[in-house]
């Protein structure tokens, strides 16, 4: 309480104080679980390397390049694992347009694939 100047309310440098209080946490603990996680995946190099998996990523990622910038936004959010209600509020776009433009652009990334006679 000391450090506020009243150059705005109470209640407005009460919520930055909270939010960069919650943002300077979640930075620390993000560190600390991907410090646990890379622990835990000691053994990844261990891993068998498959070259269908990569070259499947490789062609998908191509075809992901001709899209524009919403469909790659969509795709991107959906393999991030975002629900169609969250993707919907980061576009936004409603729910029901999300799941259409989604659709959509998955089946433009099978043309694209097929168009240069890449087979899965």
């Amino acid at each position: 309480y000391a450090t506020f100047k009243q150059q705005s309310k109470f209640s407005t440098w009460m919520y930055r104080v909270a939010l960069n209080t919650a943002m300077v946490f979640l930075k620390k603990e993000k560190k600390h679980q991907i410090y646990h996680t890379l622990e835990e995946r000691h053994d990844f190099a261990e891993e068998a390397y498959d070259t269908d998996k990569d070259e499947q990523l490789n062609v998908f990622y191509q075809a992901v390049q001709e899209l524009n910038a919403i469909e790659k936004a969509l795709i991107f959010l959906f393999l991030e694992g975002q629900s169609y209600r969250e993707i919907a509020e980061n576009l936004g776009i409603s729910e029901v347009n999300a799941r259409v433009k989604l659709n959509r652009t998955k089946e433009r990334i099978q043309q694209i694939i097929k168009k240069y006679k890449y087979e899965f």
